[in-house]
């Protein structure tokens, strides 16, 4: 409802008491503060951008949030999910929120979608709200939240993070570009890394999630001078902003209908290809290698092949750091060669089995046979050492 019925619409006397220092702004005033309490806003994921731009639509006095999310609050994402709070660890994400911010705006109503978002429900979920703002942290959801968009004519408030840069733009919105004419086509799974291998600066997505709240409440407001068209870039780290003009592609594909976002983006062909290569390197479990480790047997060697600050933060004992990246570059395979000399067997592990499993594939290819640690440090601090911490 972005052009509601503003004389249907009152504000009490402690509404006008909390959003006073909105109304006395004149790009604001009592017209845009009822704006924004007739407004509807879906928020998909409820992680390191959704949990900053949920805080502060709600204390700005969205009248109705919603919110998509089905995981549950991790020990590892309180550092950057601010939303959440130890006390919710184990406990689902969309609960949490909503908790919070009925805290900040008890007279918000709060919709809650325990689901993962798909091309069979979408629409039904998205098409009740004004303005939907991207929140996710993966390929498919991104082309299956613009594709949706598109297909309701809803403005789609979009940003991503990675390490110390993120960026954020409008999308479907007055005619100007959507998230197609950034990414025409997906890159090759594996590609980019996720948060989780590459790590994230926690502040990041504060600054990028409450930029997107900044775009949904201009949206609102019917501002002229939103992101619409614009790619705002940030680095973190440098302290710098660019920006880089986005218009709409005049060859891009028609939109339709949704469609198998995964197979679009090569997920299921990947796992597929992912299998077939771990059936072809022998596995070996993390209570097997406990066994091998508190044995006298000396004929093997136990590689690491994740990254030396993941090595900071755990390790299993005895394991020699060789990153995944010195492997494929080549110089890493010749520090196995010489670690293997003399010894009857090499020992891989990553944090899952993934990264290892790469690096035995191109060690295959030089000669030198491996088995892969199933489950990796993970695993191994499920199953064997708890001390051992999870990240």
């Amino acid at each position: 409802m972005l052009n509601p019925n503003l004389e249907a619409i009152e504000l009490n006397k402690e509404e006008y008491e909390r959003y006073a220092r909105h109304i006395i702004l004149p790009e604001v005033g009592l017209e845009g503060q009822k704006r924004i309490k007739s407004a509807s806003v879906l928020c998909v994921g409820t992680g390191g951008l959704g949990s900053p731009l949920i805080l502060y639509l709600a204390a700005s006095g969205i009248g109705r949030i919603g919110i998509v999310d089905f995981d549950v609050v991790d020990a590892s994402n309180l550092q950057r999910q601010i939303i959440h709070g130890t006390s919710w660890i184990g406990k689902p994400k969309i609960e949490s929120a909503k908790h919070r911010i009925l805290e900040i705006n008890p007279a918000c109503q709060v919709d809650l979608y325990e689901t993962r978002l798909s091309a069979e429900n979408a629409l039904s979920i998205l098409e009740p709200y004004d303005i939907i703002i991207d929140g996710t942290d993966n390929f498919p959801t991104r082309y299956l939240v613009n594709d949706a968009c598109v297909l309701l004519n809803k403005p789609n408030v979009y940003g991503s993070i990675f390490r110390f840069e993120g960026q954020a733009t409008v999308f479907n919105y007055e005619g100007g570009p959507n998230y197609r004419d950034l990414y025409p086509e997906p890159p090759p799974p594996g590609m980019v890394p996720s948060c989780a291998e590459g790590g994230v600066l926690g502040v990041l997505p504060g600054i990028i999630g409450t930029i997107q709240a900044t775009e949904a409440i201009k949206i609102i407001l019917g501002a002229k001078n939103t992101l619409n068209g614009r790619l705002l870039l940030f680095n973190a780290w440098e302290m710098k902003f660019r920006e880089l003009k986005l218009r709409p592609n005049p060859v891009r594909p028609v939109i339709e209908k949704l469609i198998d976002y995964e197979q679009f983006c090569g997920i299921p062909q990947a796992k597929a290809e992912e299998e077939k290569s771990a059936t072809q390197l022998q596995e070996m479990t993390v209570t097997e290698l406990k066994a091998l480790l508190d044995s006298d047997a000396n004929d093997y060697v136990l590689i690491d092949v994740r990254n030396p600050n993941e090595y900071q933060i755990a390790k299993i004992p005895n394991a020699v750091l060789i990153p995944l990246p010195d492997i494929e570059d080549g110089d890493g395979v010749a520090k196995v060669k010489e670690l293997v000399k003399g010894k009857s067997r090499l020992i891989a592990h990553c944090k899952l089995g993934g990264r290892s499993a790469k690096a035995l594939q191109i060690l295959k290819q030089a000669g030198i046979e491996g088995i892969n640690i199933k489950g990796g440090i993970t695993a191994w601090s499920k199953e064997v050492d708890s001390s051992v911490p999870e990240y």
